[in-house]
């Protein structure tokens, strides 16, 4: 009489299998995660200094609290900054009437983002990979 069903040779085949698959897949998944957040703080900046330079027309100034742009009727910007916004705190700051900064920094860094970013009221985005961007570093797209 001839038993039908897997062996446990070819169920432990099978599980190895599995394992392999997934040992590739989620590094891969983890990345993407990654650079989805990256990308994601980079538009989230750009819709910041949107935002401010709309602000500075009305108001002749820039503002350094995020309650300015988002409490004003209509609102300069939409949502809650405070906290996490997709794997980022963002940090706003005006040091005169004339210029604002911006800091988007990982909230876990090496999990939630490798890089920093930074923008003023130039408009442009600046990246550090090891700490807190600034206005002495490079612009995104020069890596």
């Amino acid at each position: 009489m001839k038993n039908k069903g897997f062996t446990l040779i070819e169920l432990m085949i099978v599980v190895a299998i599995i394992a392999i698959i997934a040992a590739i897949a989620i590094p891969n998944l983890l990345r993407s995660r990654l650079q989805s957040n990256e990308s994601a703080a980079i538009s989230n900046l750009k819709a910041i200094v949107g935002a401010e330079v709309a602000y500075n027309s009305a108001n002749g100034t820039y503002t350094g609290d995020f309650a300015d742009l988002t409490g004003a009727t209509p609102p300069f910007l939409e949502g809650n900054w405070a906290g996490i916004k997709q794997g980022y705190t963002f940090t706003l700051a005006s040091p005169g009437p004339n210029n604002f900064t911006c800091n988007a920094d990982p909230s876990e860094p090496g999990v939630s983002g490798n890089r920093y970013f930074f923008t003023d009221a130039s408009g442009v985005i600046r990246f550090n990979a090891g700490g807190q961007a600034g206005a002495g570093d490079p612009p995104i797209g020069e890596q």
